[in-house]
């Protein structure tokens, strides 16, 4: 069966690249915006689902994933800061604190008929951070594209005291143990 992933992230893509398996990649085109009244976990699982649905819809004979991660600070949503000023601002508010980061998973396949979908929450505590480490990080590894301005995988984790998680996989955005056992289930080898 054919295996896509229904992302623009090149982080989902590197994740998912370690398990080994040939994949495409499509863009799903999905809005990522807020609902009135929806939770930072409900919106990372009706994201996920949307976009798998998406680009499920446009291939109805592979097996698609479709991923989504909401992150939070008390009751603020953390976007994608998308410049140094809001990366800045973003691990001043977090600083010796925590996060929590709810990444959703999708997959789905319309023939044979095969849904399921997953949750993984990680929370992040973060140590108490300078100015001037704050400064000195977002301009080595400029994390205007991850939520919380922080990347675990590479030099953000210095800014941390812990991570608590099922998968560390999914802090990155792809809980890959999970997805392992869904992609075992539907008869890929994986390994």
């Amino acid at each position: 069966m054919r295996l896509i992933l229904a992302s623009t992230s090149p982080y989902r893509r590197q994740l998912l690249e370690r398990l080994g398996l040939p994949f495409s990649v499509e863009g799903p085109g999905v809005e990522e915006r807020h609902e009135s009244r929806e939770t930072p976990p409900q919106r990372a699982v009706r994201l996920a689902a949307a976009k798998a649905h998406a680009v499920g819809a446009r291939y109805p004979d592979a097996v698609v994933i479709g991923s989504d991660q909401v992150a939070c600070a008390g009751e603020s949503v953390l976007d994608k800061p998308g410049d140094a000023d809001h990366a800045r601002a973003q691990l001043s508010q977090l600083s010796g604190s925590s996060a929590i980061f709810y990444t959703a998973c999708s997959v789905l396949c319309a023939s044979p008929a095969f849904s399921a979908s997953h949750l993984d929450t990680t929370r992040v505590v973060f140590r108490p951070l300078s100015a001037s480490e704050i400064e000195r990080y977002v301009a080595r590894e400029r994390p205007f594209d991850c939520a919380g301005a922080f990347k675990s995988e590479a030099l953000g984790v210095s800014l941390l005291e812990r991570i608590d998680s099922v998968d560390p996989h999914s802090l990155i955005g792809l809980p890959l143990i999970w997805l392992a056992s869904i992609l075992r289930e539907l008869g890929f080898a994986v390994p």
